[in-house]
């Protein structure tokens, strides 16, 4: 396997690490207790170890595959010693992950050919919508893009201050309404600013409930709809963003959110938190969705592009 033949950038890697201990701590500690005085994966070992990434957030399903991949390894070479599991997870892992459309960027990166290119952020409160939204404006504008935020979730008075909050910040403009505003209104008058300002990339906040699927439906139909009448193609991209330190109720809000609208794109924040880290390897399998950033803690640098071999890695080192 070359999976792991690459060099990582040695500072992203390190917050990587950090941010991944609680995970990875967590999951050695069930891993060894479930190989203990045991040489060979045999049946029993397998069964102990698919216990052990379903309790870990990966997913039954993701769980499954993995230990139909590992149970082929060891037909094919007769023989695997408790000491080579770790590897091999590493490997299987990896490998599964590779078959899907995730993990494969490298840095903040936007289309050349689109300008402005339009994101919209959707995703439920307290889930880190726009922490991200501020961390990612702070990423784009390092790499010297104009960015111009939008305050389209006038739902709450809360949204629109911490978003303000966001902008003051990273130094870029916003725009925004009163509380109760129509969030297309919002909208579309961000993309009507960002237009006449030449920016790069404009990020829309929106509402952040999902209590009434068709009504969120309704919303966000109606933003896309107002919003094609200043730039054609807009959005050009939309971002969910998942609590990592929700476990399955992640793998929950994901369905919801993607049977109420089209996500092309998906955020999971907050996984230096607990030991729920797993989740990743669950939702990247999967949601045919990619995973493109995750959050591994507090600082403004701590939203990172995911890369699935980077990620693999630090959870099994």
């Amino acid at each position: 396997m070359s999976f792991f033949k690459k060099i990582f950038s040695s500072e992203k890697k390190q917050t990587l690490d950090r941010g991944l201990e609680k995970s990875k701590t967590s999951f050695f500690g069930k891993l060894s207790k479930a190989v203990a005085g045991k040489s060979k994966v045999d049946d029993e070992v397998l069964d102990d170890l698919e216990e052990v990434l379903v309790s870990s957030d990966v997913g039954v399903d993701t769980t499954l595959k993995i230990i139909q991949r590992i149970e082929a390894r060891v037909a094919k070479d007769k023989y695997l010693g408790t000491d080579e599991l770790n590897g091999i997870l590493r490997e299987e892992i990896a490998g599964l992950l590779s078959e899907t459309n995730t993990g494969e960027l490298e840095d903040f990166v936007l289309p050349a050919d689109k300008k402005p290119y339009v994101l919209m952020v959707v995703g439920v409160n307290g889930v880190g919508k726009t922490t991200t939204i501020g961390k990612l404006a702070y990423q784009f504008k390092k790499q010297g893009k104009k960015v111009v935020l939008g305050a389209a979730d006038t739902f709450r008075a809360a949204a629109i201050d911490q978003l303000q909050v966001w902008a003051d910040r990273v130094d870029v403009p916003i725009v925004k309404q009163q509380m109760g505003s129509d969030p297309a209104s919002v909208a579309f008058d961000t993309l009507k600013s960002a237009v006449n300002q030449d920016a790069d990339v404009v990020i829309i906040d929106t509402a952040g409930r999902l209590h009434n699927k068709i009504n969120l439906m309704n919303e966000l139909t109606k933003v896309k709809r107002v919003m094609q009448k200043v730039v054609a193609d807009a959005p050009n991209e939309v971002l969910l963003v998942l609590d990592g330190s929700t476990g399955q109720n992640a793998f929950e809000q994901a369905k919801q959110f993607t049977k109420a609208t089209e996500v092309s794109s998906l955020a999971v924040t907050k996984l230096d938190g607990t030991a729920k880290g797993g989740v990743v390897i669950g939702i990247s399998d999967q949601f045919k969705i990619p995973v493109k950033y995750i959050g591994v803690g507090e600082a403004i640098e701590d939203l990172q592009v995911f890369n699935k071999y980077e990620f693999v890695d630090s959870f099994f080192k």
